[in-house]
Order: structure tokens, then sequence, then C-alpha cells
């Protein structure tokens, strides 16, 4: 899609489109929270065979309108003998790391005509670092510290208990999941989520799930496990069990602060589905290159849009796990498999390389050897 390069006020399209893009990355977290509410209580009445929410609206569309405005005027209620600054600031710290990270997700390409015959490939993305695939990693491993904070700061048996099972919990799928997403670089050559996404374009033959078959399909398979994991979903979600800890380590949080830490989990639903779409399903290519006349935007949200449902259907039909068997899955199952599939990946991406192709690596410069006049000169 070719467009002209916009006048906006005091910027033109190609200074304003990373905030653009920003603004639609933030837009889509944070308006997706009371979409994804409703869809998942419809989903599960029609997979459970109920009704779902039909009171509130039609359908329940306004059930999520219903919940906000509760949420907003409920009582919030600070036990005794909390600490009060970590308490709350401890929601904010599990919220920030998923919003921060929609910041190097690509959206979408667009090409922009700069006049004169000359047509610029833009990427939709807020920033296009070249380690863009580590800052997510990173934020990713963050955002566990404010469940940990969260229960810690309570004086609660139960919150410290579920603080504690997240983080051996994220600790555990961290590994593979990180071994998952260090397979699709290699596969890609590239840090940069822009760079491993136009690696996947020409159709769904060349997308990583795809590629060094069966390699691909294994490594996407332990990041969508271990991404469940970390999201906290089910069967995973043994932080948070009803039936075990009450409600975890979000035990006596209330209110905003309540809120907060369900939006947070939520957000980094859409955080993990998006970064799926990016490393493994071609991000904004289309199947087929048939399908070219389709808007990229349409496929990438409509990729996160069916990956969403997956987590949904799976939280549908699986029940939880006992804590030994998630800790069990995690590490006798889940991490070696990861830990073959990269060796596995890393082999066949060493032979294909040419021996006699140029390093990418540059020749660090050598160090000048000291003439005799310097060396007298320094005695």
């Amino acid at each position: 899609m070719t467009i002209p390069n916009l006048s906006l006020g005091p910027f033109d399209l190609v200074g304003a489109l990373p905030y653009i893009a920003l603004a639609a990355m933030l837009a889509l977290v944070l308006l997706a929270v009371p979409v994804l509410t409703w869809f998942e209580r419809v989903t599960l009445g029609l997979i459970h065979d109920r009704l779902g929410p039909n009171r509130v609206g039609p359908r329940g569309l306004l059930q999520p309108i219903a919940d906000g405005v509760k949420l907003f005027f409920k009582e919030d209620i600070l036990p005794a003998n909390v600490d009060r600054h970590v308490f709350y600031l401890a929601p904010v710290l599990a919220m920030i790391p998923p919003l921060a990270a929609t910041a190097v997700i690509p959206l979408g390409d667009i090409r922009v005509d700069m006049g004169g015959g000359h047509i610029r490939p833009l990427p939709v993305v807020a920033g296009d670092v070249s380690v863009g695939v580590l800052w997510v990693l990173g934020l990713a491993s963050l955002q566990v510290y404010g469940l940990i904070l969260g229960g810690w700061s309570s004086n609660n048996k139960y919150s410290l208990l579920g603080a504690l099972r997240s983080s051996a919990q994220a600790i555990s799928y961290e590994l593979a999941l990180s071994m998952a997403v260090m397979t699709a670089v290699l596969m890609s050559h590239s840090l940069s989520l822009v760079d491993i996404v136009r690696s996947q374009a020409g159709g769904i033959w060349n997308w990583n799930v795809a590629g060094l078959f069966p390699v691909g399909l294994i490594a996407a398979s332990v990041y969508a496990a271990a991404g469940v994991a970390e999201t906290n979903r089910a069967p995973f979600d043994l932080p948070e069990a009803e039936s075990e800890l009450v409600a975890g380590y979000q035990t006596e949080y209330s209110s905003m602060k309540f809120a907060i830490y369900f939006m947070s989990e939520y957000a980094a639903l859409v955080v993990i589905c998006s970064m799926a779409t990016v490393l493994w399903l071609g991000g904004w290519h289309p199947v087929h290159p048939a399908l070219g006349f389709v808007p990229g935007l349409v496929w990438f949200f409509g990729k996160v849009a069916i990956l969403i449902f997956s987590f949904v259907w799976i939280r549908a039909t699986l029940p939880r796990l006992r804590y030994d068997s998630l800790m069990r899955f995690g590490w006798k199952r889940l991490f070696p498999v990861a830990l073959a599939a990269l060796m596995a990946a890393a082999v066949v991406e060493t032979c294909r390389v040419d021996s006699k192709a140029p390093s990418r690596i540059p020749v660090k410069p050598a160090k000048p050897k000291p003439t005799q006049q310097g060396a007298q000169r320094a005695s």
C-alpha cells in the first residue's frame, strides 16, 4: 500500500508514524481488556454449553462497562500491617512491562511516496530497535516483580504463597520461552522484530513455524505452552488458584488496584499473542502472496485474534495442573525440548552458511607496536 507523505502540522507522515503506531498499540492493549472479558465469557459459555453473559445489554455487551463502574466505585480496602508504599506500587509494576513492550512490536508495513518517484518502505512501529527481542524478553522478566511485591507486601500467607508460586513459575517457563524465541532469531538471522517479519515474506511456507520442519513447529509449540504459563492462564494459573489460595497474590487487593492487576494479565496476553504473530506467523504478511491486496494490519490483528481465541479454548478445555506437575512439565519436558530445537536450528543454520563468505563480525584492529624511540621515551 503506497500513500503520499502527508503534512500533519509541524510533522510529516514519516515523522509522525512512530507516534501513531505507539498510540495504536497502546489503544489495542488497553481497549482490548473490556472486549476480551466479554469475548472470553461468551466463548466459555458456548464451549461449556452455557448461556454466558445475557443480562446487561444485548448478549451481555454492556457487561464490561458494568464491571468497570463496579470496580471504580468499590470500597478501596487497605488491610492492617501492610507495607503501604510497596502495596500501592506493585500493581503499577505489573502493568508497565506489557505496555512498554508494545513500543517495538511492528503492526504492518506501508510504502510512502516521498515525491519525485521515490518510494520509501516504512514499518508501522514506534521503535525499530536492533535488539527488539531482548527488549521484550527483559520486560517479560520484570513483570513478575509486580506479582511478588504484591503478595509480599500484603502481609497475608495466601498472598505470599501465590507470590512464591509466580516467581518459581516465571523462572521455570521463561527458560523454555527464551529458547523458543532464540530459535526464531536463528532462523531469521536478526534480533530486530521488523527484520524477523520481513524474513518471512512470500507465503505460509516461509513463516518460521514451517521453517526447518519440524524444528519451527516444535519451537512454536514450546513458545505457546510457555506463553500460557507466563500469563498465568489456565491450566497454569497456580499463582492465583482460588481453590487453594483464595486469590493468590491479589487476595488483599480491591477496587482499582485489583482492576490494574486484571488489566495487566490481559495486556500480557495481547503482547504474548502479538509476539507469536511476529516470530512465527509472518506478522503482517498474508498466507499467500495472491492475497496481498488485503491490508497488513488486517492480517496482523486477525492472527492475534485467532491466538487469543486459542488461549480461551485452552482455558475452557484443560483442568488446572497440580503444582508439582506444573514444575515437572516445565523442567523435565518443555525445557529439554526447547533446548533440542534450539540446538537443531543452530546446527542446520551453521551448515547453511558458506564457509568462504566473509564474516559479519568486524575485525578487531591490531594494536600498534611501540617503536624503539617510543620505548626509550617511556623508560
